[in-house]
């Protein structure tokens, strides 16, 4: 009896679990439709902070939906899907600045694609530190508590599990982040029209390169991991955050030029 209720518990979770990958699925496709029908208009491209938030926030689902099949981060999602869904709808009312010539550039559109990549990779990675976070401090303090946040950390794979996975996003965004930098520099030219210019966004940009290639060296030749790991982790990705994001935002909104 034991062994068929066994069973038919991990073929409802099963059922589930297939359920809210075809969901996931569903809304990525959705999301991606909504993305590129704000973006392209026909004779310009559009792009500003929502677009770009929105399209990393895309970035992290898809990758979240991947970890999932071989991780269980179930409750990784409870802070990505409502984020994203709510992302979706901000190109709505900031649909951000026109690039009639830039967009007809060849290489314009990879060099915006692996940028958005870098960003959704680095995002999620963040997201995974913040849960290394807290599961970490909870372990200490629960013990026989039963309460939902005591039942939510339940959920979340081993430590060790989170930060393996920590890393390999790293790696990916840093590659990824490396190949956006060398576009830029290497054929700003021929992209934007101009020579890059060390502004807000480039400096932004280099400094955050900085922080997850030294995180890198520092874990491959002194081991680093823990909380040095995660400090440098956040504090990489809120500083390109501000690199396009935070620039973009304050001059939209704050600004007002788009």
């Amino acid at each position: 009896m034991r062994a068929t209720a066994a069973a038919s518990t991990d073929d409802g979770r099963s059922r589930a679990l297939d359920a809210g990958s075809v969901l996931m699925l569903t809304g990525l496709l959705v999301h991606a439709l909504a993305l590129y029908a704000g973006m392209d208009s026909g004779a310009v491209f559009r792009f500003g902070f929502a677009a770009a938030l929105s399209a990393t926030l895309w970035v992290g689902v898809a990758l979240l939906w991947f970890e999932g099949l071989s991780v269980r981060i179930e409750a990784l999602r409870v802070a990505v899907l409502p984020a994203a869904a709510v992302a979706v709808l901000l190109p709505l009312a900031f649909p951000g600045a026109e690039f009639p010539a830039e967009s007809s550039q060849p290489l314009f559109l990879p060099h915006l694609v692996v940028g958005t990549l870098a960003y959704g990779v680095l995002m999620l990675a963040a997201l995974h530190a913040l849960l290394m976070t807290a599961a970490s401090r909870a372990l200490h303090r629960l013990s026989a508590d039963r309460s939902v946040l005591s039942r939510w950390i339940e959920q979340l794979p081993a430590l060790m599990v989170l930060e393996r996975v920590l890393f390999r996003l790293i790696v990916l965004g840093f590659a990824l982040l490396t190949l956006t930098a060398f576009s830029g520099v290497l054929f700003s030219e021929e992209v934007f029209g101009r020579a890059m210019r060390l502004d807000h966004k480039n400096v932004f940009a280099l400094i955050s390169w900085a922080l997850f290639g030294a995180l890198l060296v520092g874990r491959y030749l002194w081991g680093w991991r823990g909380r040095t790991a995660l400090h440098l982790t956040l504090t990489g990705f809120m500083v390109l955050l501000l690199a396009y994001v935070g620039s973009r935002f304050v001059l939209e909104v704050i600004l007002r030029r788009v």
